[in-house]
């Protein structure tokens, strides 16, 4: 006599009946189902054997049931979106809730990236430099009248420029081949001097070249000098002992311009979201 092979639950027999395994256990289907099978979020019955269990974020479909909130549309092997749990094809969600890009005021549809900043949104390629016109992206920027500008853009359009970096590249500097700074910004402490801004590095004696931060200074047509040097070359001296006469003990004293953030304070970085 066979042996019984009975369903593991309700102990029916499964002999000529399609049954399920799960844990090496059988179970016929009535019982598979009403004990394992996922519920459709959408008519809340239970996905059978024989229907594909679509699943998102835990939750289930039936193959029927798998469509957009709004148009009622398939979302099977379709990109789709979600809003207050609720299922959208793209066209839908984007018509309904995608953000407008602020420059060239098209739909940022979903599944695309979007750069956002102070409440505006961009698309990626449409976030560009005013003056290089090169996308930002993730790269620090500075806003000025309502425009956006890459750090090195915005240096060399509006960053205070260094009187000597300026004579240097104009090849009339007094000391031409010790400048390191040609062309640099000034983006950090640097000096005034007859009203015009200096990198610490290139505000230097003219006869030593040490640099003058800290320390009195004056000038000779409209050179700056240190003490030393100014007395040395054109003070004159003691017909006793030689010394040069300076009386030059209230002469210019270095002025600091701290321009440390003047710029940086504004720096920007600019925000990136899947949409």
């Amino acid at each position: 006599m066979a042996e019984r092979y009975d369903c593991h639950y309700c102990k029916e027999s499964l002999f000529g009946k399609k049954y399920v395994l799960r844990d090496e256990n059988p179970y016929c289907v009535e019982c598979y189902e009403s004990l394992y099978s996922n519920t459709c979020e959408e008519c809340k019955k239970p996905i059978g054997c024989n229907s594909r269990d679509l699943s998102y974020k835990d939750r289930h479909w039936h193959d029927d049931c798998f469509h957009c909130f709004k148009c009622h549309r398939s979302l099977v092997d379709k990109p789709f979106s979600t809003k207050d749990e609720q299922l959208l094809c793209t066209e839908c969600y984007s018509n309904e809730y995608s953000s407008k890009c602020f420059e060239c005021k098209k739909t940022i549809m979903p599944g695309s990236r979007k750069m956002e900043h102070k409440g505006n949104s961009w698309h990626e390629t449409c976030f560009t430099c005013q003056r290089c016109q090169q996308p930002i992206g993730t790269k620090s920027f500075i806003p000025k009248d309502n425009n956006s500008y890459c750090v090195p853009c915005y240096e060399k359009q509006f960053a205070l420029q260094c009187v000597h970096c300026k004579k240097v590249h104009s090849k009339k500097c007094w000391h031409f081949l010790e400048c390191k700074n040609s062309l640099n910004p000034i983006t950090t402490g640097g000096v005034t001097y007859h009203g015009q801004p200096w990198h610490k590095d290139c505000f230097l004696c003219t006869g030593c070249k040490e640099q003058l931060s800290g320390q009195r200074f004056t000038s000779r047509d409209d050179f700056p000098y240190c003490l030393n040097c100014f007395c040395n070359l054109y003070a004159k001296k003691c017909a006793e002992c030689t010394t040069p006469i300076s009386g030059m003990s209230n002469q210019h004293i270095y002025i600091s311009l701290s321009l440390e953030g003047a710029y940086q304070a504004s720096i920007n970085t600019i925000n990136i979201f899947l949409n």
